[in-house]
């Protein structure tokens, strides 16, 4: 997943509670975290979720199913493990509808990493198609966003462990006649020794609501924070050096992940020097009212903690997600108990912890060299990320 727009505060399109984050951030190391567990189990692996069957139709609402048009084989640039590949697929909508739940269907499990779905205008879907002409192959690489002009709106997201994703009842995303989206899926090769078992036919199933009863219309909302994890202790190497991992990232990602990684430590930690730790927090000061209803978190494989919180240290203190032990195969967005009103000057925090001592004890890992962490699109990397879908309120 990604965070690149949001962080260096051009992302209020994409998500209109965040935000550049303007207040204090914090560093440190939290308590000695648990030991890992051998083998399968949390952090193992890659795996297919075997979720639930689809939950009935609700009045007004059909399935539509969408899927590559043939299997696509990622190739990792720049010498690295990891390609963000978009494609773009057309729900061929004649009528105003809205997407009211997705089941993100991974046909490769091995492979992909995560997927995020963006809705195109029809400038942005002409953008694309043009892109996607102009480039060899299925599709275009996109690290970071979707690779056309402007805000694109986050309108589906499917991480390990997550089904059918469902909307609440009289809610739903807007899609105007003719829209477009892009399929952006990241493609994980850490592994993988046959190149033959490598390709991915990947799709989706949406879940359309007819736009003549009109639903409040919801979007997502994204709080990030920096990673700055040292190498664990008694590691050496080039990579433990914090200046050599950020160029690292650069080159495998681009220019702009090395922007990613300066506009979080600007906004979250006003630009001071960043303090390696384990736990990284940062505040973002909400911008517009709305109800939030779902939440998740997403990490890495280095990941222990994540939390997500509203107006931390005060009386109108809540938590909207808190998971304590974070399982990267286990990312699903989940309801909330009951939705959580923000308002215009409130206070989200996102709280992670990330363990260094992992990457010794990871299959995925274990063979890589030691590196101080940043944020950064690859597996082999880490993110802070907290996902919401929430309804604005005007």
């Amino acid at each position: 997943m990604h965070a690149r727009r949001l962080t260096i505060g051009t992302g209020a399109a994409l998500a209109t509670l965040l935000l550049a984050a303007a207040c204090g951030s914090g560093t440190g190391d939290a308590a000695e975290p648990a030991p890992a567990p051998a083998g399968a189990g949390p952090h193992g692996s890659h795996s297919a979720s075997s979720p639930a069957p689809p939950v009935a139709l609700r009045q007004g609402e059909r399935f539509v199913d969408l899927a590559l048009p043939q299997p696509y084989t990622p190739a990792a640039p720049n010498g690295g493990t990891d390609e963000y590949r978009c494609f773009v697929v057309d729900p061929k909508l004649t009528e105003p509808a809205y997407l009211t739940g997705s089941r993100f269907r991974p046909q490769n499990a091995d492979i992909v990493h995560h997927a995020i779905f963006y809705r195109l205008s029809a400038e942005q879907a002409k953008a694309a198609a043009d892109l996607d002409a102009k480039t060899p192959g299925e599709g275009w690489t996109c690290f970071g966003d979707a690779g056309v002009p402007g805000d694109t709106a986050w309108v589906a997201h499917w991480a390990p462990g997550a089904g059918e994703t469902l909307m609440p009842a009289g809610f739903g995303f807007e899609m105007p006649p003719g829209s477009k989206l892009v399929m952006q899926v990241h493609y994980n090769l850490l592994g993988v020794t046959d190149q033959s078992k490598a390709s991915d036919r990947s799709g989706i199933q949406m879940r359309i609501a007819d736009g003549g009863a009109p639903l409040r219309g919801l979007e997502t909302a994204l709080v990030a924070a920096p990673i700055e994890l040292p190498c664990e202790p008694g590691a050496t190497g080039p990579l433990c050096d914090r200046d050599t991992a950020v160029a690292d990232v650069a080159k495998r990602f681009g220019a702009g992940s090395a922007e990613t990684v300066q506009g979080l430590n600007a906004g979250c930690n006003a630009g001071a020097a960043p303090v390696a730790g384990n736990t990284q927090h940062c505040d973002h000061p909400v911008r517009e009212p709305g109800t939030i209803y779902l939440a998740a978190g997403h990490m890495h494989l280095l990941g222990r903690s994540i939390k997500v919180e509203l107006n931390p240290g005060t009386p109108k203190a809540r938590t909207i997600i808190d998971v304590p032990r974070y399982d990267f195969d286990n990312q699903a967005l989940v309801p909330l108990p009951e939705p959580i009103a923000v308002e215009r000057g409130d206070t989200l925090r996102v709280t992670c912890t990330h363990d260094a001592t992992l990457r010794k004890q990871l299959p995925q890992l274990k063979s890589l060299p030691s590196r101080y962490v940043v944020w950064g699109e690859g597996t082999s990397d880490e993110m802070c990320l907290g996902v919401m879908v929430m309804a604005p309120r005007s």
